[in-house]
């Protein structure tokens, strides 16, 4: 879709970041949505199997991504058997559960022990700055890097590395370009009432303008959305 096409290379940066990471392994994506992601890592990954609660998500994802098993599932209760995966990845998924240390605890159980648990999630500090209360009225909870770290860390895992997923210079000047947000923009008016330029601009965004980087090599407060690289102690 055009009109998501921001979002979309947002998130896809995060897979192909990852894909190295899981090549050659056992992978369990929880939260999978549409599938395109599963399906990118499955270029590299010994194996992959994709869960999401949509019943009509994982179909389709089923039927169109024939390199990854696909499962309809509820993510509290992830329908494998415990300690069967290296890793297991779920993105954009934690700030829409109600149960986080359930959530974490059931990630914790499909890992076998070592296996590595990636996770991402947007950055509240920019996402809903200013605010305890998610914007997005389909987050029940948003996180900075500190409590989401320290959640983490709670739930038995071994915290490894904190990135951020940053605006590159070219969303940077599209921000000052559209009055302070690009995001803003984009959510302001139905995209069939956007301008051209609007229009154009939104189709213009690509992986490369999403830096993703080491909490210690640039201020991880200051991203748009958070990756934690744990794992579960062997």
């Amino acid at each position: 879709m055009p009109a998501e096409n921001y979002w979309f290379r947002r998130h896809e940066v995060v897979y192909e970041f990852l894909a190295p990471l899981v090549a050659g392994q056992q992978v369990l994506e929880v939260g999978c949505g549409e599938g395109y992601g599963t399906a990118l890592l499955a270029r590299s990954a010994a194996r992959i199997v994709g869960v999401d609660y949509d019943a009509a998500a994982a179909a389709h994802a089923a039927r169109s991504y024939p390199a990854a098993r696909f499962a309809r599932a509820n993510l509290a209760a992830l329908p494998v058997p415990s300690g069967s995966f290296d890793a297991l990845v779920t993105l954009q998924v934690i700030e829409h559960v109600w149960n986080h240390p359930e959530f974490l605890g059931e990630c914790r159980r499909a890992l076998r022990p070592g296996g590595t648990l990636f996770v991402t999630t947007p950055n509240r500090l920019t996402f809903t700055p200013g605010s305890d209360v998610p914007v997005n009225p389909f987050h029940t909870k948003e996180f900075t890097a500190d409590e989401l770290v320290g959640l983490i860390a709670r739930c038995g895992f071994v915290v490894d590395d904190v990135f951020g997923l940053h605006a590159g210079p070219r969303i940077v000047e599209l921000d000052r370009s559209s009055g302070g947000s690009f995001v803003t923009a984009q959510l302001a008016t139905p995209p069939d009432e956007w301008s051209d330029a609007l229009g154009a601009d939104v189709a213009s965004v690509a992986i490369a303008d999403f830096p993703i980087v080491r909490a210690q090599a640039r201020p991880v407060d200051e991203s748009l959305d958070l990756l934690v690289l744990a794992r579960r102690p062997g």
